[in-house]
């Protein structure tokens, strides 16, 4: 049997020269390199290294430049319409963009810095950092000087009917009430056992501002629900998820802070609470007491 010869097998002298050829192509790469890698400024003229030098110190003065810490310029914003990019780089975390989320969806319109933080509960940091920027529309200014005086509202008739006791038929005499609108008014009221003051409108699930003073002009709150307060420091759990501004989660969550902190001193403290519903803390006075 006959084997065929390896094309890999070469005579003493054979690989004597394959070993030169792989020494001179190693020597040849070598230089290469060398030539490649030689300083740039060994290859030029004087005046050539004087005209690199002074490109070398201009590109400097750019890079320089461009390192200096740019001012954050933050221009007017209505904050009603952060959203994720916005929020982020205002240094707002997801959950206090959430909260701002989560109030809009309801209908509702913030309407000043200070309500902002409350909701949010952005740090003091970022609420001053971003708050002298907030721009809100002339409608929502005249929102806020309206809701110093909601109980008082002077600009109404005094001939205005009872809001516990108006009809759904009367309320889409209303302009900007419809049948839907009006029907769930009527059934909020029932929810709630009767309005105790006009601001629980507020609650009221899509009602524009301009429509809620439009009821305002002729309807009131004449005789209020009767509410027996009760104490936020006091109160069981049981009895503090019956408030109708309540649940048994957020109760329980009210109770735990009370014990941990030995007590609640003000409104503004429950707003701490992370489910809390600081916007609605006006409303929630009428229900429940500090004391």
């Amino acid at each position: 049997m006959k084997f065929k010869k390896s094309h890999f097998v070469f005579m003493p002298k054979q690989q004597s020269g394959v070993f030169l050829l792989i020494i001179l192509i190693l020597i040849a790469m070598g230089g290469m390199y060398y030539v490649h890698h030689l300083p740039i400024k060994d290859q030029l003229s004087a005046s050539e290294q004087k005209q690199l030098k002074e490109v070398e110190r201009f590109l400097d003065s750019i890079k320089k430049e461009n390192q200096k810490p740019k001012k954050d310029t933050i221009y007017p914003f209505n904050p009603n319409y952060i959203n994720n990019s916005r929020g982020y780089r205002l240094g707002m975390s997801l959950v206090e963009i959430q909260r701002l989320k989560d109030f809009r969806a309801q209908g509702k319109w913030i309407n000043s810095a200070r309500e902002f933080q409350i909701i949010t509960k952005i740090s003091d940091s970022i609420f001053n950092k971003i708050s002298p920027s907030f721009n809100f529309p002339e409608w929502v200014k005249k929102r806020n000087l309206t809701n110093k005086n909601y109980s008082k509202p002077s600009k109404y008739s005094a001939k205005r009917k009872d809001l516990n006791t108006v009809t759904r038929e009367e309320l889409i005499e209303v302009y900007g009430i419809g049948e839907k609108l009006s029907q769930r008014i009527i059934n909020y009221r029932l929810k709630i056992g009767g309005f105790v003051n006009d601001i629980q409108l507020k609650d009221i699930y899509g009602l524009p501002y301009e429509t809620e003073q439009n009821i305002l002009k002729e309807y009131t709150v004449l005789q209020p629900v009767e509410i027996e307060k009760i104490s936020i420091n006091e109160a069981s759990l049981i009895q503090l998820s019956e408030v109708i501004y309540f649940n048994y989660e957020l109760a329980r969550e009210i109770i735990e802070y009370r014990k941990l902190h030995e007590g609640i001193k003000s409104f503004e403290e429950l707003a701490k609470i992370e489910s809390f519903p600081a916007y609605k803390i006006d409303r929630i006075k009428l229900y429940v007491k500090i004391n």
